[in-house]
């Protein structure tokens, strides 16, 4: 859908290479530029003196270049670059692009049609916008990491970074809508975007409940209030989800039991001193985990196994989809599903440090 669509990356880390990543698999050209040490996202290398697995996962399918943009000599390569691009990205602290010379406003003096993409934590103006920062800050920040708590009422770490992901898919959002208001007007724009603005939209529904009602997570149905949507535990220590919140599901989740006695009983709570959550607990616990995941594919209940990473390629789902490939004996997963077509088409590895610098200096005869 995007091939033609020519990218600058200056980004580095994860959350600026994941939206790039995605715009790749969907057939733009992205041109990495790093510097001379590289992004520091491919360190510390692996014992094999491969880059890290994080790297890997998001600099598939691009092109590495390195300049050093504290020269002049590589700031005018740069700019030679962009003015045959499409988009710019980067993710430096705001201004830094202003001390090179490449911002929105020098750039544009050359390619008044770029989109130009800056994606930092906190945005480019305001209170807190120099400030470094990561993930788990975005998240604390925003009110996600409130939401992700114990039956203490203690925040739980994630091994997920949400916000630098949600952040890299809200940078490829607005590069996408910028693509298709150029095509209509002609002209460029600028794209201011904020990770933690991005984290924040999605308290939607968590913000305007607490406004109303004062109650703190969201949909109170869906957080531990009612037998109906919980996790279950199963005989060999696994978990499963049920989510049969519809009377229609429900039923069919009692009557596949054999216990229409447990239809009364759809929206009663989950605690010891419910004899329904008592027993359906028994329940989960007397089968296995596998014996579940059967179980949800036959009985139309809302049901799912909550599987491991190592599990999740394995899914019939997953495999029909083609959400998890393979490529040089490497799992990854796929960004977006390709109908009756495969990531893996167009696939090639994380560039290495400067890989395609001959095949660039195609573009700008200053490269060598």
């Amino acid at each position: 859908m995007l091939k033609g669509i020519r990218v600058i990356d200056f980004s580095q880390y994860l959350p600026g290479p994941f939206a790039t990543l995605r715009l790749t698999e969907m057939g733009a050209e992205v041109i990495k530029v790093e510097s001379p040490d590289g992004d520091p996202g491919r360190f510390p290398l692996q014992e094999d003196g491969s880059p890290r697995l994080t790297f890997l996962a998001n600099n598939r399918n691009k092109k590495s270049i390195v300049l050093n943009l504290k020269e002049e000599a590589d700031q005018r390569i740069a700019l030679e670059l962009i003015r045959e691009a499409d988009v710019v990205i980067e993710s430096f602290r705001p201004g830094v692009m202003k001390r090179l010379g490449i911002d929105y406003e020098e750039v544009r003096k050359i390619n008044p049609s770029v989109i130009y993409c800056s994606l930092s934590g906190y945005g480019q103006k305001g209170c807190m916008h120099q400030l470094g920062s990561h993930d788990i800050n975005y998240m604390a920040l925003s009110g996600l990491l409130a939401q992700m708590k114990d039956d203490q009422g203690k925040p739980v770490q994630p091994s997920m970074t949400f916000a630098d992901l949600i952040g890299g898919i809200s940078a490829n959002e607005s590069i996408l809508a910028a693509l298709v208001q150029r095509g209509k007007t002609g002209k460029g724009v600028y794209l201011d975007i904020s990770i933690t603005d991005a984290a924040t939209t999605l308290m939607t529904n968590h913000v305007i409940i607490e406004s109303s009602t004062g109650e703190q997570h969201g949909l109170s149905k869906i957080h531990k209030k009612y037998v109906c949507y919980f996790i279950y535990e199963t005989k060999d220590n696994r978990f499963v989800t049920l989510g049969a919140l519809e009377p229609k599901f429900w039923n069919n989740f009692c009557l596949a039991l054999n216990k229409p006695e447990w239809i009364a009983a759809h929206f009663s709570s989950p605690t010891a001193d419910n004899p329904f959550f008592l027993e359906i607990q028994e329940l989960f616990l007397s089968r296995t985990f596998d014996e579940w995941t059967q179980f949800s594919f036959k009985i139309d209940c809302c049901m799912a196994p909550i599987l491991e990473t190592g599990e999740v390629w394995q899914h019939p789902y997953i495999k029909e989809r083609n959400l998890v490939q393979e490529k040089d004996g490497v799992r990854f997963a796929a960004t977006r599903y390709i109908p009756g077509g495969s990531s893996l088409d167009t696939y090639s590895s994380a560039p290495k440090h400067g890989e395609h610098i001959k095949e660039i200096s195609l573009i700008s005869k200053t490269l060598l």
